[in-house]
């Protein structure tokens, strides 16, 4: 398994011990801070949970990043109390998605949906391989690795042999889907580098099936995503262009560059340092750096159009912009590189209401860039 990675912070002239100061910090903050600062929040003696703070409740991206972020640095109290959590509350054992998890729930643990979102439990999956190395594999719903192999079960076999249900992944095109038996997919949710390691740590006869998703995973991504800009939709079709279809239960747009759009410069960018595959898909890491330079650089980001252009006037989430654009950095060199990691390195962690997605993925930047977001 690979003994080094890159650490881009030293590479531009941060000394260690300001990397580790500041990851203390960053750790602190996150899961100790004040309270328009922290997202995490300990239940009774043994539980605890990650708050979306924009919207006021639990949702299984937050849990299962908040456990990869725990894996990765050694928390193994606090990524305990999540899982409980996470297994205790969201997930389902019975109806068409037994086996699966709530993606959201009241911060009371009581269920606000009866589906899941797909890319909850590839990450909840991959912290759970990962807990299992790191600590050894425990009693019960501490068994990580079975708990793990389960997941990625239910996520291939559900529907098959009476089981209730739908897989989450295109069993035929090996994509993930953006919920089970849907027919379109989201280009954040491909993570060909845990693809990669759930080829050699899934069930078995399971195993060729990743071999082949993580392929196709960067294959897809250099499709998906605009060679222009760098970009990719929300959702979209398996052919890569934006999903622009009306879909039943919102009247929202999801054809453009945002929000879930942020994650997937970053996931080419840890999928390279990882495996140091590129089937197309790192031309997208370079683009993106050079497309929104300016906007870095006048700290003023918009909603985008994939083929470029503003949608509306204000994104979001601008730290999550900055901090994933500057972990594409990892997969491909552009002129503009250096100065995305040293605004990087300067950029705060967001505050109040909308900081839980922005920080989650200024978290794993941080730990990308420095060296320190790990296969265990």
């Amino acid at each position: 398994m690979k003994e080094r990675y890159r650490n881009v912070l030293e590479e531009i002239g941060i000394g260690t011990e300001q990397v580790e100061k500041r990851l203390r910090e960053i750790r602190n903050f996150f899961f100790y801070g004040k309270e328009d600062e922290r997202v995490y929040a300990p239940v009774g003696s043994d539980m605890a949970y990650i708050t979306d703070t924009g919207n006021d409740d639990v949702r299984t991206e937050g849990m299962s990043y908040g456990m990869m972020l725990c894996v990765q640095l050694d928390m193994h109290e606090e990524f305990d109390r999540l899982w409980k959590w996470a297994k205790t509350y969201m997930w389902m054992q019975h109806g068409e998605n037994e086996g699966y998890f709530a993606w959201s729930c009241a911060l009371d643990g009581t269920k606000n949906a009866y589906g899941p979102a797909p890319d909850g439990e590839e990450f909840f999956a991959m912290a759970l391989f990962f807990a299992s190395h790191r600590w050894g594999d425990g009693d019960g719903l501490f068994h990580y690795s079975y708990e793990a192999k389960e997941i990625l079960r239910a996520c291939l076999h559900k529907g098959e042999d009476g089981r209730p249900g739908a897989p989450m992944w295109n069993k035929e095109n090996y994509q993930i889907l953006f919920v089970p038996g849907c027919d379109f997919t989201d280009p954040s949710y491909h993570l060909p580098h845990f693809y990669e390691l759930f080829a050699l740590w899934a069930y078995e006869e399971d195993r060729e099936f990743w071999k082949k998703a993580a392929t196709e995973s960067r294959r897809y991504l250099a499709r998906a995503c605009n060679s222009g800009t760098g970009f990719s939709a929300e959702y979209a079709e398996f052919d890569g262009s934006p999903m622009r279809r009306k879909l039943p239960w919102t009247n929202e747009r999801h054809d453009w560059f945002y929000s879930d759009s942020y994650r997937t410069a970053a996931n080419i960018g840890l999928d390279y340092e990882w495996f140091g595959k590129d089937e197309g898909q790192c031309r997208a890491a370079a683009a993106i750096q050079e497309y929104l330079l300016e906007d870095c650089r006048k700290n003023s980001y918009h909603a985008y159009e994939v083929d470029g252009g503003v949608a509306e006037e204000q994104a979001l989430h601008p730290v999550a912009i900055s901090a994933a654009t500057a972990v594409a950095v990892l997969a491909a060199s552009a002129d503009s590189s250096r100065e995305w990691v040293e605004r990087f390195w300067r950029l705060p962690m967001r505050t109040g209401k909308r900081r839980y997605y922005d920080n989650c993925l200024y978290f794993f930047a941080f730990l990308a860039l420095s060296g320190n977001y790990r296969i265990w």
